[in-house]
């Protein structure tokens, strides 16, 4: 990576061991896109309730050359996040998977459709065969 990874946290206190998770799992993503230019990941406990468990929100930007990727995981999606270790490990694996996408696409590996007419034609052979029969 070009740049190191920028790690924001909101409404919690910021923590060594979730940074050095997040700095670990970024490091990771090298495999995948070996031309990352940035990362900046936001971890989030959206609401600070009076019970335990409060699930937390973690956003992944990250910034390839002429592409900008955004994945990260909600709390209303999953109840594990009440875990940050998880919502982290649930971000990170979507933005892989995007990441992923990505790399295929700047490859040339996805399936490029051929500009045709959206209607297709039925030849006359055809149709003379539903007309006889």
């Amino acid at each position: 990576m070009l740049l190191p990874v920028q790690v924001t946290f909101r409404n919690l206190d910021a923590s060594p061991a979730v940074l050095a998770e997040v700095v670990r799992r970024a490091a990771l993503l090298d495999r995948y896109h070996p031309r990352l230019q940035s990362c900046h990941v936001a971890v989030e406990a959206p609401h600070r309730h009076k019970r335990k468990g409060a699930p937390y929100r973690v956003r992944i930007d990250l910034v390839l050359p002429g592409a900008e990727l955004v994945a990260g995981r909600n709390p209303a999606e999953r109840a594990a996040h009440a875990d940050v270790y998880i919502a982290v490990r649930d971000a990170f694996r979507a933005v892989r998977r995007e990441l992923m996408d990505a790399a295929r696409r700047s490859r040339g590996d996805v399936k490029a459709h051929r500009e045709t007419d959206p209607w297709g034609s039925v030849s006359e052979a055809r149709r003379r065969q539903r007309v006889r029969g």
